[in-house]
C-alpha cells in the first residue's frame, strides 16, 4: 500500500490522516492526528461469515494508552486493563454511527480498534476516534456505505465553535458530539446549559456543515489507496412469500397489537406467529424447510402493520396519540435508611432510584490521560433481567448500562449546586424495576427526585422523555415517549432532558438517510411539551429540595483558614489533625488553600472538632469577647489565655472597676474569666480587660469559647 498524508482545516484546526505506514496487515489501517494529539485506528473483518448469526456482529474497541501522554499507568499491574467508563462511552460512539451502515445480512465478525498513541493535553480523541473508524472502514475491503465523521460543537459567547479545545469547553454553554453522513446527521450525544430547542437546531446543522471537508478528505484518501470492496450481495427476500404471510396474518397481527399490555401483547403475537409457521412451514406444507424464512416475513408483516396503522391512523401500539405520554407516578421517601429515594413509573417502565451523600474521602478517583481526575457526582443505572420478565446471568456492568447511566447523569449534574456551596460527593443509583422503553429518562426523573428528596438543592428538577419517529415517504409521526417495541420498528430515538427552562441534555440516533429541519423542529417542540408535563407530574409529589437534609446523611462544615495556619491544624507529623478526630470522632480534611472540610453523621462531634479547629487557627480581634483561663499573675496584671497558645494580658488596672492593689486578691492561676479584647499590637502583644467585659454584659452567645 502506498503512503498517503492528506489534511484538512476545520474552524481553524487543522486535522491529518495518513494510512500506507502503520499497521500494514489490517484490512484498513490509519493514523489520525490533531495538534499532538494521535490515534492509530484499524478495521478487520473474518474472511467467512459466522453461521447461526442474526445480527451483524460488530465489536468496537477503543483504549487509551498511557505512553501517550507520558504516564505509567496508576493501577496495580502498571499496566493497561480492562477499559474505563470513560473508554466504553468512546466505543459507543464509535459502533452507534457506523454500525447501520453495514448491510443488514452482513455476517461476518468485524472489530473497529482504536488506540490513542499521543495525547496533547489539548485536543480531545473521541470525536477522532469516530472519524478514524469512517476512514478506516472506507479504506478497507469490508462493505460499508460510509464515510461519516464526527466532530464535537461548543458555543462561547453565542458563537459555536468546532473541535473545541478542553480549555474552551470549560467556557462553553454546550458540548455536544455529532456524526453525519453527507446525507444525514447520524448520531449525537450531549449536555447543554438549559439552552432552547432552536439554538439546539442550528448547533447541530452547523456540524453538519462543518463536517462536509472531512468527509471529503476521506473520499480523496480513498481514491489514492482504497482497496476493492468484497463481493456482497444482499439476499432478495421472497416477495411471493412475505405476500402469502401478509394476506394470511396481517388481520390478526393488528388484532395483537391492540393488546396493550405488554406481555400479553407479545403472547398474542407469539400466537399469530406460531399460527403462520403451521400453516406455512409445518411438515407437508408449502414452505416446510424454510420455517425462518416465515419467521422473518412475519416480522416483517408486524413491522409494517404497526408503523402504518401508527402514521395513517395516528394511534400508537399501545392506542396512545402521538404526542400522548403514558400514566405517571412518582413516590418520594421511600427507603426509611437512604438518604434519599423516590420511585418512578411512566406506564409500564418503573425505576426506583436513590441519593447517598457522602464526604471527600467518597469521591471516586480515576487514572486518565489528563492526570488524576475526581468525580464528586456518579449516578449509576442498573438493568436487571427481571426487569424485562428475562433470566439471565448477572454479570459485571453493560456498556449499555454504562451509556445510559452516563447520558443520565450530565442531565442531572447540569442542576446540582457548586461543590464550594455544597462540599459533599454525591451518588444516584437509578435500579430498573420494570422495562417498556425510556429506563434512562425515568432514571433521569427518578434521580431528580431522589436528590430533592435528600436535600440537595439542585438549582431545577429535571425530566427526561425518549421520542420515536416513523416516517414514509412525505408522512410522518413524532412519538412521545416511545415504547420498546416502537424504539425498534422506528427511524428514530431521540432522548431530551431539562428543566423548565431548557435542555440539559441529548442522545439521538437515526436511521434515515436524511432528517429535515421542519421534523427536528417537531420532535424538540413535541419533547419539551411532553418534558413540561412530566415536570409537573414530578411536582405534585416534590416541588423542589427539601429544606434539610435528610437525617441519615452526614453532616460537613467548611472553615476557610489561612494558609499559614494548615500547619497549625496538621501538627507534628499529623498528630493534631489525629488528635482532634479520635477525640470527636469527626473527620477533617484540609486542602492546599486553607479550605478545612469537617464531617461528621453527630452534630456534637461535628460542633467539638469545630471549635478545636477555630481555636488553633483564630487570631484575636479587638472588640470581641472570649472565655480564658488565668494562666500566670505577676504584679502588674495576668496573662489570660483565650486561644489555644495564645495568651494576651490583662493590666492591674483591667481586673476590676475599684482600684486593686495585688493581682492575686482577685485571680488565681486556672481561674475562667470573660475578657474584651482591647488591642492587638503590631508585634502580636494582646492587651484584654476583665472590667469592660463585666460592664458590657454579653450575652453567652456572643462570647468566643475555644479553651476547654
Amino acid at each position: 500500500m502506498n503512503f498517503v498524508r492528506e489534511s484538512v482545516s476545520v474552524g481553524g484546526k487543522e486535522l491529518t490522516i495518513e494510512t500506507g505506514k502503520w499497521a500494514k496487515q489490517a484490512s484498513g489501517s490509519i493514523v489520525i492526528r490533531m495538534g499532538e494529539s494521535m490515534l492509530l485506528v484499524t478495521a478487520n473483518g473474518s474472511k467467512s461469515v459466522r453461521e447461526g448469526m442474526n445480527f451483524m456482529p460488530l465489536t468496537c474497541e477503543y483504549q487509551e494508552k498511557g505512553y501517550a501522554a507520558g504516564q505509567i499507568p496508576g493501577n496495580y499491574f502498571r499496566r493497561e486493563g480492562r477499559p474505563s467508563e470513560a473508554e466504553i462511552l468512546v466505543c459507543r460512539l464509535m459502533d452507534r454511527p457506523c454500525r447501520p451502515l453495514f448491510p443488514k445480512s452482513w455476517r461476518y465478525d468485524t472489530q473497529l480498534i482504536a488506540n490513542v498513541i499521543s495525547f496533547d493535553q489539548e485536543n480531545a480523541t473521541d470525536v477522532l476516534a469516530i472519524i478514524g473508524a469512517s476512514c478506516a472502514l472506507h479504506i478497507s475491503d469490508l462493505v460499508w456505505d460510509g464515510p461519516l465523521a464526527g466532530i464535537r460543537v461548543g458555543r462561547i459567547d453565542g458563537k459555536f465553535v468546532a473541535f473545541p479545545t478542553f480549555e474552551e469547553r470549560d467556557q462553553s454553554d454546550l458540548d455536544i458530539v455529532v456524526a453525519a453522513t453527507a446525507d444525514a446527521i447520524c448520531m449525537v450525544e450531549g449536555e447543554m446549559a438549559e439552552l432552547d430547542e432552536e439554538t439546539v437546531i442550528d448547533a447541530l446543522l452547523f456540524a453538519h456543515d462543518a463536517v462536509k471537508p472531512i468527509l471529503e478528505l476521506q473520499e480523496k484518501i480513498r481514491a489514492a489507496v482504497g482497496l476493492p470492496k468484497r463481493e456482497f450481495v444482499e439476499p432478495e427476500s421472497d416477495k411471493d412469500l412475505y405476500i402469502k404471510v401478509e394476506e394470511l396474518v396481517a388481520g390478526k397481527v393488528t388484532e395483537a397489537l391492540a393488546v396493550r399490555e405488554k406481555h400479553s401483547r407479545s403472547a398474542a403475537l407469539s400466537e399469530v406467529k406460531a399460527f403462520a409457521l403451521e400453516s406455512l412451514a409445518s411438515e407437508g406444507m408449502d414452505y416446510a424447510d424454510r420455517a425462518e424464512e416465515v419467521a422473518e416475513a412475519f416480522g416483517k408483516v408486524q413491522k409494517n402493520v404497526a408503523r402504518t396503522q401508527t402514521i395513517k391512523t395516528n394511534t400508537r401500539i399501545d392506542g396512545r396519540k402521538p404526542d400522548e405520554i403514558r400514566d405517571i407516578s412518582c413516590e418520594v421517601g421511600v427507603l426509611p435508611r437512604a438518604h434519599g429515594s423516590a420511585l418512578f413509573t411512566r406506564g409500564e417502565t418503573q425505576t426506583l432510584a436513590t441519593a447517598t451523600l457522602g464526604t471527600k474521602y467518597d469521591e471516586q478517583r480515576l487514572d486518565s490521560l489528563r492526570g488524576e481526575v475526581r468525580k464528586k457526582f456518579m449516578l449509576h443505572y442498573n438493568f436487571p433481567p427481571f426487569c424485562t420478565g428475562e433470566t439471565k446471568m448477572v454479570r459485571g456492568t453493560s456498556r449499555r448500562e454504562v451509556g445510559h447511566g452516563n447520558l443520565a447523569m450530565r442531565s442531572v449534574a447540569r442542576v446540582m449546586p457548586q461543590h464550594e456551596d455544597f462540599p459533599y460527593t454525591t451518588r444516584v443509583v437509578s435500579e430498573v424495576l420494570e422495562s417498556n422503553g425510556s429506563s434512562s429518562m425515568a432514571s433521569v426523573c427518578g434521580g431528580s427526585l431522589a436528590l430533592m428528596d435528600a436535600g440537595v438543592p439542585t438549582t431545577a428538577a429535571v425530566a427526561g422523555i425518549a421520542m420515536g419517529l416513523m416516517m414514509e415517504g412525505d408522512d410522518y409521526a413524532v412519538l412521545s415517549d416511545i415504547l420498546g417495541d416502537e424504539d425498534h420498528i422506528g427511524d428514530m430515538d431521540f432522548k431530551v432532558t431539562g428543566t423548565r427552562k431548557g435542555i440539559c441534555a441529548l442522545q439521538m440516533d437515526i436511521k434515515l438517510k436524511g432528517v429535515a429541519r421542519e421534523v427536528l423542529v417537531t420532535a424538540l417542540n413535541q419533547a419539551k411539551a411532553g418534558r413540561l408535563h412530566i415536570l409537573d407530574k414530578m411536582g405534585e409529589a416534590l416541588e423542589s429540595a427539601r429544606d434539610e437534609l435528610n437525617p441519615n446523611a452526614p453532616r460537613i462544615e467548611t472553615i476557610q483558614v489561612k494558609p499559614d495556619k494548615i500547619r497549625d491544624i496538621i501538627g507534628p507529623g499529623g498528630k493534631t489533625i489525629r488528635a482532634i478526630q479520635e477525640q470527636t470522632g469527626a473527620n477533617v480534611d484540609i486542602d492546599d488553600a486553607g479550605v478545612v472540610s469537617i464531617s461528621s453523621s453527630d452534630g456534637k462531634s461535628l460542633n467539638q472538632a469545630m471549635a478545636l479547629i477555630k481555636g488553633l487557627t483564630m487570631e484575636a480581634e479587638v472588640g470581641e469577647f472570649y472565655h480564658g483561663i488565668v494562666k500566670r499573675c505577676v504584679d502588674f496584671g495576668a496573662f489570660v489565655e483565650i486561644l489555644p497558645g495564645t495568651d494576651g494580658l490583662v493590666h492591674i488596672s483591667e481586673i476590676a472597676a475599684e482600684r486593686i492593689n495585688n493581682v492575686t486578691d482577685v485571680l488565681t492561676e486556672g481561674d475562667a474569666v470573660v475578657v474584651k479584647c482591647l488591642k492587638v499590637d503590631r508585634d502580636g502583644k494582646i492587651r484584654l480587660s476583665i472590667k469592660e467585659a463585666l460592664a458590657a454584659e454579653p450575652d453567652e452567645a456572643d462570647i468566643n469559647n475555644f479553651v476547654a
